[in-house]
């Protein structure tokens, strides 16, 4: 199993089974002076400066595997509560940073809807299934990734 991202705090469909430690990667990148002279030209009509936000991509991807990595070391399946942060680290150079809580979890079963029988009213139906839903979602124990 690949190592599973959310920016929420669980995995849908998925119960938390073990907290395994704080993961995180970074990278630190400067511009291009080609690249910086023609955003800046850009800047002066307008539009998006689509150097920089391959740059933005291609730092992103980097930071994320070097924590996929930190969090496959550890034996995690998944990693919850995913944050990006930026930061200037000097002239022209910049540090994408994403963070996580690395975690162990199993898939839960799924849950049917079998309990209505079959001709009854449509509305019916719809609001059994709504009501078992947000039973199901408030049984779920919450995971606090902070400890």
């Amino acid at each position: 199993m690949t190592v599973q991202l959310s920016n929420l705090e669980h995995l849908p469909n998925y119960q938390i089974t073990e907290r395994l430690d704080v993961v995180y990667g970074s990278t630190v990148r400067s511009k291009h002076v080609g690249k910086d002279l023609f955003a800046g030209l850009k800047n002066i009509v307008g539009g998006e400066l689509t150097a920089y936000t391959e740059l933005l991509e291609e730092s992103r991807q980097e930071a994320i595997d070097r924590m996929v990595i930190k969090a496959e070391a550890l034996g995690a399946d998944a990693v919850v509560g995913l944050r990006f942060s930026t930061s200037s680290i000097a002239q022209g150079a910049s540090e994408l940073f994403v963070y996580g809580t690395a975690v162990k979890v199993v898939r839960m079963q799924n849950q049917s809807f079998q309990n209505q029988p079959p001709n009854a009213p449509y509305d019916q139906q719809q609001q059994s299934q709504q009501s078992q839903a947000q039973t199901a979602v408030e049984d779920l124990p919450r995971f606090n990734p902070f400890g």
